[in-house]
């Protein structure tokens, strides 16, 4: 029988350093690192020599786990290989990348299992080397350089392990997701409600006494919670504070989710926490105590990325209004925000502003300081009821003035962003205070005194850099030639430009429609409506057709400029309120679309897929609920039900418009034919096509498109740009 694997339950007799059999974890050695490092050169090349061995190494099926004498140095064969030996700089420990010293075999998710080797033994030359890394085991840059110089093996074999181990994630992250639409609303299972879950999650994970370690900023709300965290992110960033930032949803990569000074985290940094999170919590499941939910998963490996990262300071994200959200197993945030509250989730929240405020408030805590975005009255007499109740203070963050603040551009777009620039502010200079740190930022002022108005320039410099993508977002869709190549000169304007915002709710929606409005009234006299941070150009310029371009205006020439809107939004929602309120606030603002699409989202409720990943379904999409939004959009325009052939929506689903569609505007649009006012689109991949080869055949039109109803059809569009 083959030796170098131990079997649980076997008691080993040759051990010559201690073992917890209880826990599989490897526990320091007495004798010295260089017996150690021989011990382990001599295993890693008898396994490579040995084909038996190099099988189980591989594989660790459950026939060839049935070993019995264990190596002379205690091994813990967790996943697809031995572990490996790590030299640190102060001890010897399992150095095991992709997994927990503890995880069991039986609990594991088979294909993400990888091992990390950091230190290369003397004796292992550079054949063994390849061998390992074919065998898809990550290696660090002094290992790959001891394999050779060979470029191909150095550069494609990390990709290749990236890769791999990253699509098991997102696999693994899938199958968290037990419901398959939002309206699904069945329970996750188990004897324990969601925030006594968490908290026994926490205590698996380590983390239950660490969180407290965090300096955290909590925010919940309806609108602008997303822009507010990103605005005290970039502040404090500016501050010179090592930052955390949690939101959600993701549109492109579930990596957006997290980010460490201002980053999204890196590929290594998210595999190496998700999978211990992964495999410790796997060992751990129960009738009792289910794995936990995406949302809950996601929180719960933030949590363990900014304790393990040592941030200074994290800003989290409600995900879903406050009181019973899984971000509420916070217990001594630093400060409190609540951003503005509107109607959104009432089927979840309640159905008045009050029991919606009611939820949000839940996330104040006793001797927390808490500010609020200004409200209507309704939602501010339970804020203020609460903060009471708890003996707390609760503060109206005055939104930012510009025409204090003259030659300030904040970096999200739209005058609604003032209203969380003003809440980010009073946030984060609260958060400064509480930790110490604001006297040592401000200084002396040369007026000898700090009024509740001023603002210091590193707080500026935050606001202005502050980015996110999806909201009130614009990029300009490379110019194409008729031949198909791609026209980088700068003096020929885009025309083709996506307005992005993933708007879903009605106060939300009527934020976008005027900052769309306001967006291409002004690309008539400026070229950038928004400007990329330096990160995001350099991006830009190698994605290609997603590249923020100078444009050149087209005042002088005889360019048509057409508004166009591409729209879905999920059934949840209610697009009888939604679209009226978008139709109408343009309108107001003297801006009319001349077509509208409505096509399926591309992205699925239940599934996670990294950025390069296309569904192969995309054009078998069922359009029931695109030809309901058509006919209200039709109504809204003409006053009356559309009339529409039967044999449209049942045998010609991959019909596209014809081109001329475009040209006409809703002034001539016959309600009576198949593409009157709107048009029904089969895939959104085949419309990106459509609106390029719209503009490719015609020099004369400019395309402004609007995107807007779901954040996942903004992030479904993004993805496809960046392709």
């Amino acid at each position: 029988m083959t030796k170098g694997v131990h079997r649980k339950g076997k008691n080993w007799t040759n051990r010559t350093g201690p073992y917890n059999d209880r826990t599989g974890q490897c526990l320091p050695s007495a004798f010295g690192r260089q017996k150690a490092e021989e011990q382990a050169a001599r295993l890693a090349c008898s396994a490579i020599e040995s084909a038996s061995l190099l099988s189980l190494f591989l594989s660790i099926n459950d026939n060839a786990s049935q070993v019995s004498d264990p190596p002379a140095w205690p091994l813990r064969c967790s996943v697809l290989c031995s572990v490996m030996f790590v030299h640190t700089k102060s001890q010897l420990k399992c150095g095991l990348f992709g997994t927990s010293h503890s995880c069991r075999k039986k609990n594991l998710f088979f294909s993400n299992n990888i091992c990390h080797l950091s230190h290369v033994p003397a004796a292992v030359d550079s054949s063994v080397l390849k061998v390992l890394r074919s065998c898809n085991i990550k290696m660090s840059s002094p290992v790959i350089d001891k394999a050779g110089t060979d470029e191909i093996f150095k550069n494609g074999m990390q990709d290749s392990y990236i890769s791999s181990s990253y699509e098991a994630a997102m696999e693994a992250l899938s199958s968290l997701i037990t419901r398959q639409n939002r309206k699904d609303r069945s329970p996750v299972g188990g004897k324990y409600e969601k925030l006594e879950r968490m908290s026994i999650y926490l205590e698996i994970l380590g983390l239950e006494e660490r969180i407290s370690e965090l300096k955290i900023i909590h925010v919940a709300g309806t609108k602008g919670k997303g822009s507010t965290c990103t605005f005290c992110e970039a502040i404090l960033r500016e501050c010179g504070f090592r930052t955390g930032l949690f939101t959600s949803p993701h549109l492109i990569e579930v990596r957006e989710r997290i980010r460490l000074n201002g980053l999204d985290i890196s590929v290594d940094k998210f595999l190496l926490h998700f999978w211990d999170c992964w495999n410790l919590l796997k060992e751990r499941v129960s009738d009792d105590l289910p794995m936990p939910p995406l949302f809950q998963f996601l929180t719960l490996l933030a949590f363990k990325v900014f304790i393990s990262e040592e941030v200074d300071v994290a800003i989290i994200e409600v995900g879903l209004g406050g009181k019973r959200d899984s971000t509420n197993v916070i217990k001594a945030p630093v400060v409190c925000g609540i951003t503005s509250l509107g109607m959104d989730h009432m089927e979840t929240l309640g159905h008045t502003l009050g029991e919606i405020a009611s939820h949000k408030a839940g996330i104040f805590k006793p001797g927390v300081p808490a500010f609020t975005a200004p409200q209507l009255s309704e939602a501010m007499d339970v804020l203020q009821e609460t903060a009471s109740n708890l003996m707390i203070p609760l503060d109206i963050a005055v939104p930012l003035d510009h025409k204090r603040w003259e030659g300030l551009k904040l970096g999200l777009s739209g005058d609604h962003q003032f209203v969380n620039a003003g809440l980010a502010v009073s946030l984060c200079k609260c958060w400064l205070q509480k930790t110490g740190n604001w006297a040592d930022l401000i200084g002396k002022k040369e007026d000898g005194k700090t009024d509740e108005l001023y603002i210091p320039e590193t707080f500026l410099r935050g606001l202005s850099t502050a980015r996110l993508s999806g909201r009130a977002q614009v990029v300009h869709d490379a110019p194409v030639m008729l031949d198909g190549s791609m026209n980088s000169s700068r003096n020929i304007m885009a025309k083709l430009v996506f307005y992005l915002d993933g708007a879903h709710s009605p106060e939300s929606m009527e934020a976008c429609a005027k900052w769309f409005s306001s967006a291409t009234k002004g690309s008539k006299t400026s070229a950038y409506l928004t400007s990329p941070s330096s990160v995001e150009v350099k991006h830009m310029k190698l994605v290609g057709r997603n590249g923020f371009i100078p444009q050149e205006t087209d005042s002088g020439s005889n360019m048509v400029s057409k508004q166009i809107l591409l729209f879905n939004c999920m059934e949840v929602r209610d697009p009888h309120i939604l679209l009226p309120r978008l139709v109408n606030t343009c309108a107001s603002s003297g801006t009319h679309f001349s077509k509208a699409l409505f096509v399926p989202n591309m992205s699925t409720y239940n599934k996670v897929t990294s950025g390069v990943t296309i569904p192969s379904n995309v054009s078998s999409k069922d359009l029931k609920w695109q030809f309901s939004l058509q006919r209200i959009w039709e109504k809204i325009i003409h006053g009356k039900d559309p009339m529409f052939e039967k044999s449209y929506e049942v045998d010609d689903l991959e019909l596209l418009p014809p081109r001329d569609f475009l040209y006409e505007d809703t002034t001539h649009c016959v309600p009576d034919k198949h593409f009157s006012c709107s048009a029904v689109m089969p895939s959104l991949p085949l419309t990106i096509k459509w609106l390029r080869d719209c503009v490719k055949e015609n020099p004369s039109l400019r395309l402004q498109v609007l995107v807007t109803g779901s954040l996942h059809l903004v992030g479904d569009v993004l993805k496809l740009l960046r392709r």
